[in-house]
């Protein structure tokens, strides 16, 4: 299986689960800035949002709730070596620092949550 069909074939499967892709890394990309780059993620839809790779776009990973009805939501950053997650963090309407000088090329996932169960929050990442 080349790498192209293989891309192709999971961002069918991403889309058709209502999941979005991020575009390849191209020149165009490489100038966007932290939070230019940032990934929208809805709070509800998985446990952890991720998996992701750090970029070299932020030194930090930086966390904002963008909509919903909840008043805040809960997020952590979960490293794939370290297996829990760094501390808990309240987001709020405005950018927070979520992990700080994180290396390029580190997995992570980011474990969420509301202020209050059965709220919706939408939110974006940046890393």
């Amino acid at each position: 299986m080349t790498a192209r069909f293989a891309r192709a074939s999971l961002v069918a499967l991403l889309v058709t689960l209502g999941l979005s892709v991020p575009a390849p890394a191209s020149a165009a990309t490489a100038a966007t800035s932290c939070y230019g780059g940032a990934v929208t993620v809805h709070y509800g839809e998985v446990r952890d949002f991720g998996p992701y790779v750090t970029t070299s776009r932020c030194t930090d990973i930086n966390m904002r709730m963008t909509g919903g009805d909840a008043e805040f939501g809960w997020g952590c950053v979960q490293f794939a070596r370290a297996g829990s997650c760094n501390y808990w963090t309240k987001i709020g309407r405005s950018w927070t620092t979520i992990a700080t000088d994180v290396l390029n090329g580190t997995r992570f996932t980011v474990p969420n949550g509301v202020d209050l169960e059965g709220s919706s929050a939408t939110f974006q990442i940046a890393f």
